[in-house]
């Protein structure tokens, strides 16, 4: 405004000189001609400046609009400029979401390097999430200097995110800087050690005890320099570690790894929007494509479905169980529950059939077909795709370790999470949401159910009967406080870590487990 203030100022005084050049016309030919040619060529400026001003205010309009698109992913930060700053962060109670505030960093942990340790993490976001807090327990207790982790992008999900596009890098390294070295990349001289295959690459052995680390992996290291682990998943043993390890694991899960600002806010906004619309639960449906493929689990699917499913199952090079008795599975309890039957168990529960459900899943098999029974019996059904617009998650499309990570806060801050299957999602979050003060979980019985539904559906079982059952079998899985199971000889069968943390919780409440 000011400057068209200064312009419109010089056009008044090069009016009146105009003026002044009029009264002389009959007088002073020759000063007229004189005079046009000065004005002409004043003009002719005045234009050229009206011009480059007008192209300059278009660079910078469209600079904006770019900033507008692409700030987010180069800045990190959220929302974009053209929000208001207010328009995400209401003053709410999230218990797993804590405002960023300036923190006094811990003293660095002083010690004698014994080598830089390089891991892949494979699976998942929640099976990666566990394998992070493992290896860096394990660089930790073998003195090594930690690279950050490599995530997966060849399996099943093919996303591309890395680390940092997932959890906050520069909180990770801080918040750890007293227990164990981190970096985000190996020093110049190492890379190109890395580069000429001067290094030793392994997957190590699952469940392992420390001590296999020391005696194993801790010699590899001090003659290589550098050891890359190829495989991250449960390649620490559950129990039967030192408290400080188990306590460390926790560390990192429960404060080290931050998800970005971005993910953040985003789960806030979702958080917010539900509980401005009374108490909600999550429901974690895990009725897709990839698990029914890869489990072989093919209840209520018609034949196309199968062959399509059986299809993928043998294609893919890492799902190595590919003749699958279907019926077998799902009576030992090893299928996810369908979405009808899932509509069975809330009710049998007596869930309100008004409350919020909020999905945490991808696409479910079968579309609203398969849907259409648990909409019918709970009406308030909503996903992360209906609660925001397009527009707030179109930085996260074809990201799936980003939309799982929205899917996790929201999972947290729930007032009942359920999950129709017990993969990783669910026995992370299970054990977060106990870190969290015991917050509501149930873990469904699926071996039960299952019987309970067929004979409940043959009319063998009233719905009286039914219904009491399922409550009276979940009784005691709602995940109050109690000890871990321990299978030493089979670990795959005892209770996980991540589950269940109970060096980790707080005394008053161990003190009260159950067996």
């Amino acid at each position: 405004m000011f400057k068209i203030g200064v312009g419109d100022g010089s056009r008044s005084r090069r009016e009146g000189k105009w003026n002044l050049g009029m009264s002389f016309l009959g007088e002073k030919q020759v000063k007229e001609s004189m005079f046009l040619r000065v004005s002409h060529g004043r003009m002719k400026l005045w234009t050229l400046r009206a011009i480059t001003t007008l192209l300059l205010w278009t660079c910078i309009i469209q600079l904006v609009a770019i900033g507008e698109v692409w700030g987010p992913r180069l800045l990190k930060s959220w929302p974009s400029c053209s929000n208001s700053p207010n328009k995400y962060t209401e003053d709410t109670n999230l218990t797993s979401i804590q405002p960023k505030r300036h923190l006094h960093l811990p003293p660095k942990r002083v010690y004698s390097n014994n080598g830089y340790l390089i891991v892949s993490c494979n699976g998942g976001l929640n099976q990666m999430r566990a394998a992070i807090c493992d290896m860096v327990a394990i660089a930790r207790y073998l003195n090594v200097t930690l690279i950050v982790p490599e995530l997966d992008k060849t399996s099943f999900w093919a996303d591309s995110s890395d680390f940092q596009d997932i959890f906050d890098v520069d909180h990770f390294i801080s918040s750890l800087r007293d227990e164990v070295r981190i970096l985000k990349e190996l020093p110049v001289r190492l890379k190109r050690r890395v580069e000429l295959g001067m290094f030793y690459e392994l997957p190590p052995v699952s469940w392992s005890n420390i001590s296999y680390y020391h005696r194993q992996i801790l010699p590899l290291l001090k003659r290589h320099k550098v050891v890359h682990l190829n495989k991250t998943d449960a390649r620490l043993a559950n129990n039967g570690l030192p408290l400080k390890i188990q306590k460390l694991r926790c560390k990192v899960n429960f404060s080290a790894l931050r998800f970005t600002p971005q993910i953040e806010e985003l789960g806030r906004k979702m958080v917010n929007m539900l509980r401005r619309k009374g108490p909600f639960l999550v429901l974690h449906l895990r009725y897709e494509m990839d698990m029914l493929s890869f489990s072989g689990c093919t209840q209520g699917c018609n034949e196309e479905e199968v062959n399509e499913l059986t299809t993928m199952r043998y294609a893919n090079p890492w799902w190595k169980e590919k003749d699958i008795d279907p019926h077998l599975k799902r009576k030992d309890g090893l299928c996810p529950l369908t979405p009808e039957e899932t509509a069975l168990v809330l009710t049998a529960f007596g869930i309100d059939p008004n409350i919020q459900i909020y999905i945490a899943a991808g696409d479910i098999y079968g579309g609203k077909r398969r849907l259409r029974g648990l909409a019918k019996a709970f009406p308030n059904l909503v996903k992360k795709e209906t609660l925001l617009e397009p527009s707030d998650l179109s930085f996260f499309k074809n990201h799936s370790s980003q939309m799982a990570a929205l899917d996790y806060l929201v999972s947290l801050e729930s007032d009942v999470f359920i999950p129709t299957y017990d993969g990783n999602m669910a026995k992370v979050v299970e054990g977060h949401r106990r870190y969290l003060g015991f917050k509501k979980t149930i873990s469904l019985d699926r071996r039960v159910l299952v019987g309970l539904i067929d004979q409940h559906n043959s009319g063998s079982l009233s719905w009286e009967e039914f219904s009491y059952s399922v409550r009276d079998s979940h009784e005691n899985r709602m995940g109050s406080p109690r000890n871990r199971v321990m299978i030493p000889e089979r670990p795959k069968e005892e209770d996980y870590f991540y589950s269940n943390p109970q060096e980790c919780l707080a005394a008053s409440s161990i003190s009260d487990m159950s067996p």
